[in-house]
């Protein structure tokens, strides 16, 4: 399945300390843990031995420890201690289910399949995240009764704006999408020229706005926004932000989602950002989790569409070009 050949968010890097912890992905129990440097590690939630849940148990001396009988697994998967049969010398075959695992913009990435060895440059892009001009921080994560899939779709409409966000985003009175450009890319999709009339673009809006929006799909389950308000319509001098949404597709309709925001903004708390992107997510949930089917529909024609559309029926074209099934129908 091309799906577990992907990198996924599975945790906020901060929430795992000094004791397992246990996560979903794909519709696999999935346990994270860090060795005596550090490393994090992802392994499949189940002892080999008879088959208790890895994450009820606890790290001692480096190696993860089974809850059940007290097996204990060095970092590379192999048990390397049987209370039980303290002269006993595990063979190879007495190991865990290992799979890969990072950590990148804040968060735990899991790969089920597909090698090893950790491998950086397939992870979804976030251009903003090198710029030292934006401060980052991470929002989340929030979860959702609906597929990976229709939160991107959402993500890149803005037909929506002044219905579900209005006051905020958008407005009814000025709802008109304008045409925008749309370009197929190796991960999958450039929107730009994309322009919204929105009341309050950002935290720091003093005045309504048209804001200039681009969107990237970055991998199936990962796209970005850029926005540049006006200048005079914002209190900070210069003020723009890059939002990353990662989605870890637990199920096929149950998504976990981040927002790593990257702003150009060194003075505001941290939760006064996290509170304007929380008011804004938590506006578009209960639509989100009404939508039927959850899972997003790759037949263009099992829902009608428009020109405004274009971006999210790229989208789906390009999801069923790569062979994605988890979380589409």
């Amino acid at each position: 399945m091309i799906e577990e050949t992907i990198w996924h968010p599975v945790a906020l890097a901060t929430g795992l300390t000094g004791q397992p912890l246990a996560a979903h992905l794909l519709g696999h129990e999935v346990v994270l843990w860090r060795d005596e440097a550090g490393a994090v590690h992802a392994w499949a939630d189940q002892c080999p031995h008879r088959g208790a849940k890895l994450s009820l148990g606890r790290v001692e001396n480096g190696q993860l420890e089974c809850p059940y009988h007290g097996w204990q697994f060095a970092a590379s998967g192999q048990c390397v201690k049987v209370p039980a049969l303290p002269n006993f010398t595990p063979p190879a075959a007495h190991c865990a289910r290992t799979y890969a695992a990072q950590e990148a913009y804040g968060l735990v990435w899991v790969r089920l399949s597909g090698g090893d060895a950790a491998d950086s440059a397939a992870l979804p892009a976030f251009a903003a995240e090198a710029d030292a001009r934006l401060r980052k921080l991470n929002c989340g994560p929030y979860d959702v009764a609906t597929s990976a899939p229709r939160l991107v779709e959402n993500f890149l409409d803005m037909s929506h704006f002044g219905f579900v966000h209005e006051g905020w985003l958008g407005m009814r009175g000025a709802s008109a999408i304008e045409d925008y450009r749309v370009e197929a890319t190796p991960t999958g999709l450039l929107a730009t020229r994309c322009k919204a009339w929105q009341p309050q673009s950002n935290v720091h809006s003093i005045a309504p706005a048209q804001v200039e929006y681009s969107y990237e799909v970055t991998a199936p389950y990962s796209a970005v926004l850029t926005k540049v308000p006006e200048a005079a319509t914002v209190s900070v001098d210069g003020y723009r932000e890059s939002i990353a949404m990662f989605i870890s597709p637990m199920t096929p309709e149950h998504s976990r989602v981040w927002f790593r925001l990257a702003v150009a903004d060194f003075v505001s708390p941290d939760d006064k950002l996290r509170d304007f992107q929380h008011t804004i997510f938590m506006q578009d949930k209960p639509v989100l989790e009404s939508q039927r089917p959850q899972r997003l529909p790759l037949d263009l024609r099992a829902e009608l569409h428009t020109a405004a559309d274009k971006a999210s029926s790229a989208y789906r074209r390009h999801l069923k070009n790569l062979g994605i099934n988890f979380g589409v129908c």
